[in-house]
């Protein structure tokens, strides 16, 4: 009975939670300009909630170089993402709760594309409108069953990072066009981002960066509880190591010990900054991944996207083998390509990183070409900014064609809008 009552009083504080945010957005949003009739080009659909806000936050610099050809909104359905949104987007952010909202609204608009950058099942409903192109986007490159899941086939294209990519998603998704894929790189590598600035004192920076635990057996890549705190007692042992520990947001969503777990890991280097004030160990909980890649020396992470991400940069990389033999590892993927590291070597760790810093591992830069292409400064967000560009373009004038209007697409103001019947777009 105490168990029950503890839970509904839970649920009571979440309902009470939820409608708090909502009278919030609906006040910040009513002080807010509205989205001009025939402005937006381009939404970037987002229906999570803010616990999941940093698949968005990495796409924000890409989109904002693309709204420079196509404006961007971005629609939300959660409010407490709005919020947060509102003050972080370059671009108008739009709260539409409903599939009918969203429907009245696109009527006054020349939306030619949809962007997601997940899987979320309320993605689907959007899919009903058949006008726009529909772009998966994902939130980063890694080979976790994740990035080849048969709801791929719902989006007229998918980009990837490279070949990689593209040799997964056809070896396990059947009957998937090769054409709908389209290799883009990875544009976050080009974008710089704000960070802390850390001493130079000669120490070697490592980033540790375990992703979450997973909400099923086959997605249990997380060393956190299996490997972390031995690693990090290594590290902060030998004082030639500065760590900085960055956790998955979503990190004890699932299971209460990976909380715990990393609790404990930022209370042993708390506890180590204390002994040594010089030691400079940072526990980062809050910024965005992106300033950690050029702030480090060498990585130790998981099979997650901050893998590929640091993979990009060239440097030394130390993979966790996963715990749980449930933990899905395809033949040919990252973790069966390079070294390494068993939960039992976790105490050695500093052996493994000084063998990394040594040298280069045999065949990295071919396996940065194979995820990745091209990872020339810029070359990504070249790459994702011309596909996205076509995307845009090619549908754009598809709509206009049909509805036998004018077909110079170039030649329109940017607020000059289509007003919609209920048979899609037509031009005014």
């Amino acid at each position: 009975m105490i168990v029950k009552v503890t839970s509904d009083l839970a649920k009571v504080r979440r309902v009470i939670r939820r409608r708090g945010a909502y009278r919030q957005m609906v006040r910040a949003a009513a002080r807010r300009p509205r989205v001009p009739e025939g402005h937006a080009r381009v939404v970037l659909y987002f229906a999570d909630s803010a616990v999941n806000l940093y698949q968005v936050r990495q796409w924000l610099e890409p989109l904002r170089r693309l709204a420079e050809q196509h404006p961007v909104v971005v629609v939300t359905r959660s409010p407490d993402a709005t919020l947060a949104l509102f003050d972080e987007s370059p671009f108008p952010v739009l709260p539409i709760s409903t599939i009918a909202g969203l429907e009245r609204w696109l009527a006054t608009q020349q939306v030619a594309t949809f962007f997601y950058v997940n899987q979320n099942r309320r993605n689907f409903a959007v899919m009903r409108f058949a006008d726009q192109a529909h772009v998966f986007l994902s939130h980063g490159e890694s080979d976790k069953a994740y990035m080849a899941s048969n709801q791929l086939k719902a989006y007229d294209r998918v980009f990837v990072a490279g070949p990689a990519a593209v040799r997964r998603i056809g070896a396990n998704v059947f009957d998937l066009p090769a054409d709908r894929l389209v290799p883009v790189g990875r544009p976050q590598v080009d974008v710089e981002h704000a960070g802390p600035a850390l001493p130079d004192d000669g120490r070697t920076v490592v980033l540790y960066a375990p992703t979450w635990e997973g909400d099923r057996p086959s997605m249990a890549y997380s060393s956190l509880v299996s490997h972390g705190a031995a690693m990090l007692a290594a590290l902060v042992d030998d004082g030639r190591f500065r760590v900085v520990y960055r956790p998955h947001p979503r990190t004890g969503a699932f299971d209460p010990a990976f909380a715990r777990a990393d609790r404990a890991l930022g209370a042993l280097l708390e506890q180590a900054n204390r002994h040594d004030p010089s030691a400079g160990h940072v526990v980062d909980r809050d910024t965005d991944f992106g300033w950690h890649v050029r702030a480090a020396d060498v990585c130790v992470t998981d099979v997650s996207a901050v893998a590929f991400d640091w993979l990009a940069s060239g440097r030394p990389l130390l993979l966790a083998q996963p715990a749980s033999p449930e933990a899905v590892i395809a033949p040919g993927s990252l973790a069966d390509r390079i070294e390494t590291l068993d939960a039992a070597d976790a105490p050695h760790v500093v052996t493994r990183i000084e063998k990394e810093l040594a040298g280069e591992s045999a065949g990295r830069a071919q396996i940065v070409e194979d995820y990745f292409g091209d990872t020339t400064p810029g070359a990504a967000m070249a790459r994702f900014l011309a596909a996205a560009d076509q995307v845009v373009r090619e549908r754009a004038q598809a709509l206009l064609a049909r509805a036998e209007g004018v077909d110079d697409y170039d030649r329109r103001a940017p607020n000059a809008g289509w007003t919609g019947d209920d048979r899609g777009v037509t031009s005014q």
